[in-house]
């Protein structure tokens, strides 16, 4: 997220020393936030770091997390307990910093962009759900056991986070033999949905989002509202 912001951020100072405004499209709450907001991210400490992933190993997540609750209650509340290495990432920062590790979150005061705009695309839940399903099954189609396969050799299991990726997650138990080809497609499906859920929390908390429907005629609602 580091590299992303400043690779972002020098993209955006380009545009705007031609004189032009900058669209940010898509992107998850914190990947959007790392951009626009005062989003710090401190250094890691391998030895903490491996410390607490062995820990998260003999004691399991569920100890960690419950550390994270009574160390920083605010992270916990946003923190999936399911998700070991984000319960690893907080504590380490903490840790580190002797912080709460939301002290590092970003604050819509603190916008690094004030006069920007935000606009929300939403759709009904079951228009979603049913969009999601339809692009998972995509994602089967067009060959994702056979791309997760080749990454396999390559190396995806050495890998922290692409190994735990939605979609690749799941392809990977059924290569394991822990999920059928159809568990392991509607297991995605159903991860899937979870973190559109988890998503749409982070974005409702910040209140710069305009919301535009999807019965709406979106273009005209943001023109009219860039040019009032």
């Amino acid at each position: 997220v580091a590299w992303y912001q400043e690779l972002a951020r020098k993209t955006i100072d380009e545009i705007h020393s031609r004189g032009r405004d900058a669209i940010i499209v898509g992107g998850t709450g914190l990947y959007i936030k790392a951009i626009v907001d005062d989003l710090n991210f401190p250094d890691t400490d391998p030895v903490i770091r491996s410390r607490l992933e062995l820990e998260a190993i003999e004691q399991g997540p569920a100890a960690l997390f419950q550390r994270l609750e009574k160390l920083d209650p605010a992270a916990a509340l946003a923190i999936d307990r399911a998700n070991t290495r984000r319960i690893v990432r907080a504590l380490e920062v903490i840790e580190i910093t002797g912080q709460p590790f939301t002290a590092n979150l970003p604050r819509e005061e603190s916008s690094r962009y004030p006069a920007a705009f935000h606009f929300g695309l939403s759709q009904d839940r079951e228009s979603l759900d049913i969009r999601v399903s339809n692009r998972v099954d995509s994602m089967w189609e067009s060959g994702l056991i056979a791309e997760v396969e080749t990454l396999v050799g390559q190396g995806l299991r050495e890998g922290v986070t692409a190994q735990k990726a939605l979609g690749y997650a799941q392809v990977l138990q059924m290569l394991d033999g822990l999920l059928t080809s159809d568990q392991a497609l509607e297991e995605t499906k159903r991860v899937t949905r979870q973190y559109i859920r988890r998503q749409d929390t982070w974005f409702s908390r910040d209140s710069r989002l305009h919301w535009l429907g999807h019965y709406e005629n979106r273009l005209e609602k943001i023109l009219t509202r860039l040019n009032s």
